[in-house]
């Protein structure tokens, strides 16, 4: 034993001094299939970049549990306040966590009384007497009304006399709207009251159940010969306005034709550039075109234009446009926002009617200037005076 272990000192004149474990040798990372090289020496071999943002689970806040409820179903007892007697009943009933619904029943709600008005005896003898009802059942006819709810089939069943439904409704509403009248202040306080403004037709009731029963109780021949009349009617009324119309364009055109003569125009001078002005309405189909009368389906504006194009065919592009400006400045559009049959044939018919009265203006222009140029030649060709 030396003094270095006495001292505890290591034995090494260099302890500092240690021999170095060798390192493992680093496996080389290999270049991953499909990366060229320029592009694996950018990224330094770290590894490509990951194709989408990747979020560690950890990271995240927990959601905090949520108990679920429990629902079940179940067969419990209830009361309805709609019922005077108490009634207990049973039903099913969606209980949560255990906790049973509370508070009234549910379809309480839509059990709505009728208000019916009550009468004195005083009330009675000065407004509601009646010879054809009495005062017992007047009382029992209200009675039932108050107990059914104005279910005017069910009182008819349970009314003790023979009354008829209508005769019951034509009581209960006439002292209704007498005790209504009576009570109000003013006749404008309820004068705004369906039972005041409207009063009960019985003889109109039974009149439309008598109709109403003989329709439900037809058979399918007499729908079908109803039908043939009532198509039968409809021809023969439009057989009478077509005629009708025929005749009043007739008549127009026979006093146009008078008018023209007597101011000196020849009815053939004036140029007419469509006849549909003077035909009835099953006439104006007959102008429509060729190209369209072949179609079964087409539209009507399309053939109002053809229509309008064919009848100022004759007539020079400034007298269209004295025709559209005419029909503007009456207010009235170029095409109908609602091209019926009927509306179409009145606006052919405004076209050729102001086309005419167009053409009637320049013939008058023309004679009036004729009427001028004769007059200058009376006074150049008059004979000068003596002097």
């Amino acid at each position: 034993m030396d003094a270095k272990d006495i001292l505890g000192l290591p034995k090494t004149a260099f302890p500092s001094v240690q021999e170095k474990k060798p390192r493992a040798p680093k496996e080389p990372q290999r270049k991953p299939d499909g990366v060229s090289r320029e592009v694996y020496a950018l990224t330094g071999g770290v590894g490509m970049a990951p194709l989408m943002p990747t979020i560690e689970a950890s990271h995240l806040k927990r959601r905090p549990a949520v108990e679920k409820e429990k629902v079940a179903w179940q067969w419990l007892p209830f009361t309805s306040s709609a019922r005077a007697d108490n009634l207990q009943l049973y039903h099913w009933v969606r209980v949560v966590n255990g906790a049973p619904p509370t508070g009234d029943y549910h379809f309480a709600k839509y059990n709505k009384k009728a208000d019916i008005l009550k009468y004195t005896d005083e009330e009675y003898e000065k407004y509601l007497t009646d010879p054809a009802w009495s005062r017992e059942e007047t009382d029992q006819l209200f009675e039932l009304c108050e107990r059914f709810d104005l279910r005017f089939i069910v009182i008819a069943d349970r009314f003790p006399t023979d009354r008829s439904v209508e005769d019951l409704k034509s009581r209960y509403y006439s002292v209704t709207r007498a005790l209504l009248i009576a009570r109000a202040r003013s006749f404008d306080e309820v004068a705004g009251n369906p039972l005041v403004k409207e009063t009960f037709n019985a003889a109109h009731e039974t009149e439309r159940k008598r109709a109403l029963s003989a329709l439900l109780s037809q058979t399918k021949q007499q729908e079908r010969k109803d039908a043939e009349i009532l198509a039968e009617a409809k021809h023969i009324m439009e057989s009478r306005a077509a005629s009708k119309h025929t005749e009043e364009a007739g008549t127009l055109a026979s006093f146009d034709n008078a008018m023209v003569s007597a101011d000196g125009v020849s009815p053939m001078s004036i140029a007419h550039p469509s006849s549909t002005a003077t035909l009835p309405a099953a006439a104006v189909n007959s102008s429509i075109p060729a190209s369209l009368r072949m179609l079964r389906v087409y539209l009507r504006t399309q053939a109002l234009d053809q229509m309008v194009q064919a009848a100022s065919a004759s007539a020079g592009l400034r007298v269209i446009k004295r025709v559209d400006q005419t029909l503007q400045d009456l207010g009235v559009n170029l095409k109908p926002k609602v091209p019926t049959k009927a509306v179409c044939v009145e606006h052919l018919e405004l076209r050729n009617e102001i086309l005419t009265l167009l053409n009637l203006q320049k013939q008058l222009q023309n004679k009036e200037a004729e009427v001028s140029a004769n007059r200058e030649n009376s006074f150049t060709e008059a004979p000068s005076t003596p002097k």
